[in-house]
Parts: C-alpha cells; sequence; structure tokens
C-alpha cells in the first residue's frame, strides 16, 4: 500500500479537469499530501486524450508547429520526466498501458543537412534506450522507395494505449483519495477563485482544462487543431503484426498534410495518423472525409507490407482536438491567485503529462508555503448537466455497424 506524505497533510486542491493532465496533475498532488477533487464535466473515454496518438516523443513533435528554441525548452525537460516515468510503467504495460518498443523517425533529407533536426537528434540520443541512427533503417523496415526518405534513426519509446492508461489513472487517483466530481465550472476562472475554494473546501486550484481554457482562463491564444486516427486491426490475421512506430514529420513550412504517423496501440490495434487542421472546432468527419482518406493513403503506401490490413471494425475512426496554444504550454501560478495553470500541449499533452504534473506539483508546494494572497469573492457557477464548450465534444468516436471487414487498399486506396 502506498504510504501518503504528511507534508500538507491538510492541504487541499481542486484540478479542473480530468484529461491525461488534469488525472496525471490530481495524481502527483496527491502523492504529495494533499486532498483532491477533481471536477469535470467530460471524462474518460470521452474525451480528446483518449484519441490522441500517444507516441512519446522529444519536441517537437511530428504534429507540432512549434520551433522556437526559447518556447520548447520547458517542454523537453517536462518530457524527458515523462520518458523515464513511462518506462517504469512500461514494466506492466498490460495494467498501465504503457508500451516501450521501437520508434522509427525518417527523413526527407539528411539529418546532417537540417541544424534544427541535427540538434534535436543529439539531445534525444543523450536520453533514450536504443538509438541507432542509419539510413538502412528505410530498407530494413520495408519502406516504400517512393517515399522519398534518404534518413532515419531509431529508439526505444513509450507508446500508450490510452483507453487503458486513463483507465489505470482513474483507479490510481481513487487510491490516492482523489473524488472525481461529474460538472462543469464555466465563466472566468480568477473572477471566482474564492467562491470556488470555498465550495470545494480547496487551498489552491489547478486549470487542466485544455480547449476549455478559452473560457475559463480567457485565452484567445488558444486554437483548435483538428486531428484524427484511424484504427487498423493489428492481431496478424489480416497482414503481418507491425510492432515499431514509422513516422515522418510534418513539414512546418506549409499547410501541406504530409505526416506519416503508424503507431502500434496495445496487442491488436495499429493507429494511423497525420491530420492538423487549425481552427477546425467540429469533430463530426467520416472515413470519406477527403483528408482522411488521404491519411490512409500515404501511410499505406509509405509502408506497403500493410496494402492488405483491415479497417478495425466497431470502431475505425476517432476525431480530436488539440488544444494548440500560439505561445506553447500555459504551465503557471498566476499571480495574486491561488491558480496554477496547466493547459496548451498540443498533440503532446501524453508526452508531457507527468513533466507537467510534478512542475505543478513543485509549483504548488512553493505556493502553499507563501503567506495567502488577496481574495477575491464572486459568484461562481457549477452545473452538474452543462452542455460542452462550444456546444460540441472535443472528440468523436465514429463506429461501422453492418460493414463487412474489408481490405484498406479496396475500402479507400482504390
Amino acid at each position: 500500500m502506498r504510504t501518503r506524505s504528511v507534508h500538507h497533510a491538510s492541504r487541499s486542491a481542486l484540478v479542473v479537469g480530468a484529461g491525461v493532465s488534469g488525472l496525471t496533475t490530481a495524481l502527483c498532488l496527491a502523492r504529495r499530501g494533499l486532498q483532491i477533487t477533481i471536477v469535470a464535466d467530460q471524462v474518460s473515454p470521452g474525451i480528446t486524450s483518449n484519441v490522441a496518438g500517444a507516441l512519446w516523443e522529444w519536441p517537437p513533435a511530428v504534429c507540432g508547429r512549434h520551433h522556437d528554441d526559447v518556447l520548447l525548452a520547458p517542454s523537453k525537460a517536462w518530457s524527458l520526466t515523462s520518458y523515464l516515468r513511462f518506462r517504469q510503467l512500461a514494466q506492466v504495460p498490460h495494467r498501465t498501458g504503457v508500451f516501450l518498443r521501437p520508434a522509427n523517425s525518417y527523413f526527407r533529407r539528411p539529418v546532417e543537412d537540417d541544424p534544427a533536426e541535427l540538434t534535436k537528434m543529439h539531445e534525444l540520443a543523450e536520453h533514450v534506450l536504443g538509438f541507432v541512427h542509419s539510413a538502412d533503417i528505410i530498407t530494413n523496415n520495408g519502406v516504400n522507395p517512393d517515399a522519398a526518405v534518404v534518413d532515419a534513426y531509431r529508439f526505444l519509446a513509450p507508446m500508450i494505449d490510452t483507453d487503458r492508461h486513463l483507465s489505470w489513472l482513474h483507479r490510481q487517483v481513487a487510491l490516492a483519495g482523489c473524488t472525481l466530481l461529474r460538472g462543469r465550472v464555466s465563466g472566468d476562472l480568477r473572477s471566482q477563485e474564492h467562491q470556488l475554494r470555498r465550495q470545494f473546501g480547496a487551498d489552491l486550484i489547478v486549470n487542466c482544462t485544455g480547449l476549455g481554457a478559452y473560457e475559463l482562463a480567457g485565452d484567445t491564444d488558444l486554437c483548435p487543431h483538428r486531428g484524427a486516427v484511424i484504427r487498423i486491426d493489428n492481431t496478424g490475421k489480416h497482414m503481418p503484426r507491425i510492432t515499431a512506430a514509422h513516422c515522418v514529420a510534418n513539414d512546418p513550412a506549409t499547410d501541406h498534410q504530409d505526416m506519416i504517423f503508424i503507431v502500434p496501440r496495445g496487442d491488436d490495434r495499429l493507429l494511423l495518423g497525420g491530420l492538423v487542421e487549425p481552427g477546425e472546432w467540429e469533430t463530426n468527419v467520416s472515413l470519406d472525409y477527403p483528408p482522411i482518406a488521404d491519411l490512409l493513403r500515404r501511410n499505406v503506401q509509405f509502408l506497403p507490407i500493410m496494402a492488405s490490413a483491415t479497417l478495425d471494425h466497431a470502431e475505425p475512426l476517432r476525431v480530436g482536438l488539440r488544444p494548440f496554444r500560439r505561445q506553447s504550454v500555459r504551465l503557471e501560478h498566476e499571480p495574486d491567485t491561488r491558480i496554477i495553470h496547466n493547459y496548451g500541449h498540443g498533440g503532446a499533452g501524453v508526452s508531457l503529462s507527468w513533466g507537467c504534473a510534478e512542475h505543478v506539483t513543485a509549483l504548488a508546494t512553493r505556493l502553499l508555503d507563501d503567506p495567502w494572497p488577496s481574495q477575491r469573492a464572486h459568484p461562481t457557477t457549477l452545473t452538474q448537466e452543462s452542455t460542452p464548450f462550444k456546444s460540441a465534444p472535443f472528440m468523436t468516436r465514429i463506429p461501422i455497424t453492418d460493414r463487412p471487414h474489408r481490405p484498406v487498399a479496396s475500402a479507400l486506396l482504390n
């Protein structure tokens, strides 16, 4: 049985949001001895975190739009913390949902000719297991010669089965004594801080609401980046089972959708990704949506071994909204309040989850040791049956019913 620290044992926190960031943050705070209440209007499996491709990456991510060294610096530290924690969790993958597997990154020009990619490769190689840099990886993995990639490296990366990992996190926060309440906090968070803390008996508030911070924090720097993953049967019945990830980064200099994202999920599924659509709030797209069809086509063409692949019959497509923030992640204590913000992770929420949670815990510890700031008392709005922000969920699961198992090639490639 895990013993709780006596440090700040009489203190408590309200965590708003129950995605991977909110749950991981709540767990880290609880393990430091705080009494935690989590309030969320959406919980797994109906959240963006379930949609995530959840391949651990060293910043910038393959779907990333941040390439400024100043903005990326803290993300690298958070990512490394997460890598070390995921390595531990991967010792019991079927319990935690974390698998440690080879990840292959491919490049359209030699890494040595791209200063940014060269720096990223050297940084990555210092911290990960099993790093190898060789163009031979391309042919050894059966990549299509017409894919126009000329360089590659691989390493062992955490690949997270988000459904299983979020279930594990829910169990862990319950075991740690956290209370999860279904409800929605709406309006400006700062203006209702005092009333919220009094209502929930909280000494501080942690905002882990992703795109919800557009409203709660008035953060107009947030923008949805619609993404999608196609789910493929990876049992070995229809094609050779794929047990490694294969990625080509999205070109940040263009809006053209050219990303390759092939990632094993759990024991028997394979995710295909590569959709980045800024400013799109709707999630009701289907397999017939042209960018989705193109996503499938280019991934299968990249790795021809998937030509006979079959879509996951029960759930072939998931669509979600990445909480992208132009100024990168907001992880800070808001001055003159007892509010800590932890949102805006874009497509790297899982990769950064443990690092950001530990950072929040350090901020909370310092904040609880400070004199109480000035209080503000305003009415709070907590609705138990509220509609999600923007009147739409941040993820959509699209099942197929009464559809026969068809090879991918015949379903959408022709």
